[in-house]
């Protein structure tokens, strides 16, 4: 049920070591970038500590980007923003930084903007909400449409700008009860400002925020002593006369029940967690309250009730439309036994609905993602408790034993306890699917846990596949990373996942999948990758992202003649035409078109070559490997019965045909055998004659022999390329399938090598002599190359850091690339001789 993937440790070193900080925090983006903290100790001095914030992505754990924080005191809370690009970190001394990627780059980041409370130090740290809010229904996983599973919910940002513009910042909670906040203005400007909660200032040891739909902020905070009450406060920001604005309002607070019962009065006397359920529901929040040697778990719920009426006015007329009063009270919803002591506490941020009838639909689906809540003890297991109910899903032992049980497998009490400090978690956080954890332990090392989806219930295959299709579905919606729901994808479930995958997204409506469309085709190469029998198959999708973005970049230069053209651009038109001729001659087709609309300057033509020279390769490649496809499935065998990417060929052989007349430099560049062969016109006829078999999706044909024939002639017409194909990729995920975990040490990458690499494809493996490629700019860059390159953390697509071109043309594609990958992944710096 729960099962450590991986463990990351630090390396001893002679003269200062990593030491878990305390508190020890740690956040998880919707990027899949994990941040922790520890304190780095010098050995010879004591008092020489370094506060350090560590960020990973979890595909490339070893790959750690260690910060000198320049932190005063230790750091006390790490928070994320929805975009999972930017980190803020808050120390004891009410010093408050924003950190961001440098360069975007996942292993380079530095900070630039910050506040500070001088000796005030910060409890509770929170980004304003910016007013996005989906709602996933496990009720309708079974429909066809996305809408109908994944809605936007109205919800109102904390503060907005002119237009309705969210406004960028963060909001924080002192030790001596002050929030404060700081307000990014559109000029980069930081205004901030600070209130106390209530008029009678007190210490607060504990506190969490929360947000609600009408674009209030609700704090919750308590002083740390389980007797005395958890308060509630409304807070309100806003802008006046170019001030910051903060307006504190009181809400109904509550007493634990814990200290109300006659036996456990005195029991837990420290309320050690305080968290809201969602950082969207201030309605429910989770209170733990411990002693030296256990803890109590309480849930309460704030309902509306009504108010009883005294009754002196029970017999008068009631006025017509008059309601009875009503009044707001904290009611509690569940509580724990008695549990060994609590030393971290995680919640799901899985935004499923917690209604009863939500509840008992995904009971009866046996949907458990995002239902549970993971509480950490000093024993070092870690239970599952349900978010609402508290009773147990779950339970692992620790990393000691590396399995998990089912509930009533066996008493904790019975297990035997090791002697000694027993190692147990500091920290912990969810993925945004809750399919994962990640831990930080008292010896700061980080573990990564599998949470199954079904929570040790028995599921069918069927079952299994429906709830990961699900989140991968949710992911490609909302943008997140996926890699969690890869944790469970086993390589015999590969193939049915990419095949429901696409019957799902072909049932939405055309604009949604337009949408969606190269972000399918993501999710599908990083599935495949986790097969051996489908990795030629990720090659394709990867060349499907690049044939896109291709045909894009290049349809985008046509202008229409004239301006007072009708609806259609020249790019819609060029296809349009293309696909209504099936005339096997490029010229003939040529002669349908405007060829006006394709005047180009020759600047720009030429600087984009290389973009065209790889279109030219890849046609050859395919045609050439039409009569190889054997029993091993080689890459480009994905694209012989997708008439869709084919018809794209042939109109970008149709534009690059056209330019070649205004410009010969541009012309992919071709070694024929024959000084008079025309080598366009015959990869165009026989790519045509291949895309007529395929262009009816619902019923392809076979291609005849005449066409294999001539397919099986090229190698002597022309001299083939090989195509460099994206390198099987270093990261974790292909390696992650056995069930023992595996040891990695930050620095120090893996070396393992890659999936059933005796099973590969000759076409992945690259003696030291190749060149290597530069995978988006489609240049070669040497057999070692010099120059600082990056990689994708998804992918393994590599390309240089510092651009070589000097041409607009060239310079406006690859900032299209300059945040993000063609598959979406982020951009990590790697060494020269590793590109």
């Amino acid at each position: 049920m729960m099962e450590i993937a991986y463990v990351c440790e630090w390396e001893k070193r002679p003269k200062s070591n990593h030491y878990p900080s305390i508190p020890l925090v740690c956040a998880w983006s919707c990027r899949n970038l994990v941040a922790f903290t520890t304190d780095l100790k010098n050995e010879e001095d004591e008092k020489e500590v370094s506060h350090m914030v560590h960020i990973i992505d979890t595909e490339h754990p070893w790959d750690v980007y260690s910060i000198n924080s320049g932190h005063g005191e230790v750091i006390s809370c790490l928070e994320w923003d929805q975009s999972g690009s930017r980190l803020l970190s808050a120390d004891g001394d009410g010093q408050i930084k924003c950190w961001a990627m440098a360069d975007h780059l996942v292993n380079s980041w530095e900070s630039s903007l910050g506040s500070a409370e001088d000796g005030d130090p910060i409890i509770a740290l929170s980004w304003l909400h910016n007013g996005v809010k989906l709602a996933l229904h496990v009720e309708m996983s079974g429909s066809t449409n996305f809408g109908e599973k994944f809605s936007r919910v109205k919800f109102s940002p904390s503060l907005t700008l002119f237009g309705g513009k969210p406004m960028e910042g963060w909001l924080a909670v002192t030790v001596s009860g002050l929030v404060t906040v700081s307000l990014l203005k559109p000029n980069g400007q930081l205004l901030t400002a600070s209130e106390s909660l209530c008029r009678l200032r007190g210490r607060v040891a504990l506190a969490d925020i929360a947000f609600t739909g009408g674009g209030n902020i609700v704090v919750a905070a308590t002083d740390g002593s389980s007797s005395s009450p958890v308060q509630f406060y409304k807070v309100c920001v806003s802008v006046v006369n170019e001030k910051c604005r903060i307006d504190t309002e009181l809400l109904p607070s509550l007493f634990m029940r814990c200290t109300t019962d006659p036996v456990r009065r005195d029991k837990y006397p420290a309320v050690t967690h305080l968290k809201f359920l969602t950082r969207e529901n201030s309605e429910q929040v989770l209170l733990c309250a411990s002693s030296q040697t256990g803890s109590i778990v309480e849930c309460w719920s704030l309902r509306k009730e009504g108010l009883p009426v005294n009754n002196i006015f029970q017999h008068r007329s009631p006025v017509v439309g008059e309601k009875q009063p009503t009044i707001l009270k904290w009611r509690i919803l569940s509580a724990t036994n008695d549990l060994d002591r609590v030393s971290a506490v995680a919640l799901p941020k899985l935004p499923i609905s917690i209604s009863n009838t939500d509840l008992k639909v995904a009971s009866d689906t046996k949907f458990c993602p995002g239902l549970g809540l993971a509480l950490a003890f000093h024993d070092g297991s870690i239970q599952i408790l349900h978010r609402l109910s508290l009773h147990t899903m779950g339970v692992f032992y620790g990393s000691s034993s590396g399995s998990s049980q089912r509930p009533g497998d066996e008493p904790a009490i019975k297990r035997q306890r090791p002697g000694g400090p027993t190692v147990h978690f500091k920290a912990l956080q969810f993925s945004w699917t809750s399919l994962a954890l990640a831990g930080v332990d008292n010896h700061g090392k980080l573990h990564m846990i599998r949470v199954s989806p079904s929570m040790g219930q028995m599921l069918d295959m069927n079952t299994l596949l429906r709830h990961l299709l699900f989140l991968l579905e949710y992911c490609m919606v909302t943008g997140y990373d996926w890699w969690d729901v890869l944790l469970h994808v086993q390589p015999g479930m590969v193939h049915n996942l990419v095949e429901k995958l696409h019957e799902e997204y072909m049932r939405q409506n055309q604009a949604l999948q337009q949408v969606l469309s190269t972000r399918i085709v993501a999710v599908k190469a990083s599935l495949c990758k986790l097969s051996s029998a489908t990795a030629a198959r990720a090659c394709d999708f990867h060349a499907k992202l690049l044939l896109i973005a291709i045909s894009s970049t290049l349809k985008s230069l046509l202008r229409p003649h004239v301006l007072n053209t009708p609806d259609k651009s020249p790019g819609d038109r060029l296809a349009e035409i293309c696909a209504k001729n099936t005339d096997t001659d490029i010229d003939k087709v040529m002669i349908n078109l405007k060829t006006e609309e394709f005047v180009l300057d020759g600047p720009p033509l030429q600087s984009l070559q290389q973009l065209i020279q790889w279109v030219g390769d890849f046609v050859l490649y395919l045609m050439a490997n039409l009569p190889n496809q054997g029993s091993v499935v080689r890459p480009g065998f994905g694209f012989l019965r997708d008439g869709w990417s084919l018809g794209m060929l042939r109109e970008m052989m149709v534009m690059i045909r056209i330019w070649g007349l205004l410009k010969p430099g541009c012309l992919p560049i071709y070694t024929a055998t024959s000084d008079n062969q025309d080598s366009m016109s015959l990869l165009f006829r026989l790519l045509t004659k291949l895309w007529l078999c395929s262009r009816d999706e619902g019923h392809p044909q076979e291609p005849d022999e005449p066409l294999i024939d001539e397919c099986c002639l090229l190698p002597s017409q022309l001299l083939v390329p090989s195509m460099d194909w994206l390198p099987v990729n270093d990261g974790i995920i292909c390696k992650l399938q056995g069930k023992h975990p595996l040891r990695l040490q930050f620095g120090k990458p893996y070396s393992l090598p890659g999936l059933n690499s005796t099973a590969q494809v000759e076409v992945f493996s690259r003696s030291p002599g190749v060149q290597r490629m530069d995978h988006l700019r489609c240049l070669y860059m040497g057999v070692c190359p010099t120059e600082d390159s990056k990689a994708c953390t998804r992918c393994g697509c590599v390309t240089m850091l510092r651009s070589p071109n000097k041409t607009n043309a060239m310079k406006q594609w690859e900032q299209r690339w300059i945040k993000n990958c063609l598959c979406g992944g982020l951009w990590r710096r790697i060494p020269s001789t590793l590109s």
